[in-house]
């Protein structure tokens, strides 16, 4: 979920798109799944609705999460975004254990499957998912090379990706329901739907570590503390460089915090230093740096030089 501000509308229609079309569709897979009797597609309906409802959820935090820093929050909303993302994992964890219990159930217990309704409805999945791809993939594009914020380019991928993974759903879904047709082998069923269930799970379980770690505290996974200690040691008239903290706020606004010990305390070098640490951590994404400058002289009898 990109956090920069100044999206443009080809990035909000794509957002928009995806949560109308997930919606609408799960409303449509849930009374097709009924009907077919298939499993399958009620666990697909159930990873549709929670689409939507992380879109949405995505919509309305990026809203809270421009609100000003205030004295309660003294680094702002941005953070909100994760309780959502954490609430969204346990919930679709919660979801894919409740498909693999009705999917050995039906194992136990095959019943019928209406395949020839289960093939129309991929049918129509393919072809909701392709138009919602081909849209989004043009208007991303577009936004692209008009020099919109990164972010938005990032967001526009992201649905892509997930729409290209629901089409693949879609064509796995075709396939087994085409068997079931010629075979009658109702199981194939089961078997997708606990298809569903792991790719959900797996999903939600990396997301919910993602989230995590982010919680924790640790470093963001794009930024190599050890070599951007060093790089910084190396910097002309740096002594040495130490308590180094770096952490992230959402996963993509990082912080940073550091002493740095100068060889000289001159006002001309320490302000040319100051700005090279400042380049140096700005190359490696960290929006939000603060830097604390002490002299050799004074330090070294305190500090492990």
């Amino acid at each position: 979920m990109g956090h920069d501000h100044g999206h443009s509308h080809s990035g909000d229609n794509g957002l928009s798109l995806a949560f109308w079309l997930n919606l609408i569709f799960s409303v449509i897979e849930v009374a097709g799944g009924v009907l077919t009797n298939s499993t399958a597609i009620v666990a697909d309906a159930f990873h549709d609705f929670m689409d939507a409802v992380a879109i949405g959820a995505a919509v309305l935090l990026e809203k809270l999460s421009g609100k000003k820093r205030t004295t309660g929050f003294s680094y702002g909303y941005r953070r909100f975004s994760l309780l959502s993302a954490i609430g969204m994992s346990l919930f679709l964890l919660i979801g894919a254990v409740v498909m693999c219990i009705s999917a050995i159930g039906s194992f136990v217990d095959p019943e019928p499957v209406n395949s020839t309704g289960m093939l129309g409805l991929a049918v129509l999945g393919i072809a909701v998912n392709g138009f919602a791809f081909l849209r989004i993939k043009n208007s991303g594009f577009h936004s692209h090379h008009h020099g919109h914020a990164h972010s938005e380019d990032h967001n526009s991928k992201a649905i892509m990706l997930h729409l290209l993974e629901d089409l693949l759903g879609w064509v796995a879904v075709l396939i087994g329901a085409g068997i079931m047709y010629f075979t009658g082998w109702y199981w194939i069923d089961g078997v997708l739907t606990l298809a569903i269930a792991f790719f959900i799970g797996f999903n939600a379980v990396k997301n919910l570590v993602g989230t995590m770690g982010v919680l924790l505290q640790a470093v963001p996974e794009q930024i190599n503390l050890v070599q951007l200690q060093r790089e910084l040691s190396e910097l002309e008239g740096v002594e040495n460089v130490h308590d180094v903290h770096v952490w992230t706020l959402d996963g993509s606004y990082h912080i940073a915090s550091l002493h740095a010990v100068l060889n000289s305390m001159e006002k001309s070098d320490e302000a040319k230093i100051l700005s090279a640490i400042n380049s140096l951590l700005e190359k490696n994404h960290i929006q939000h740096p603060t830097i604390q400058l002490e002299s050799a002289s004074s330090t070294c009898p305190l500090v492990d030089c």
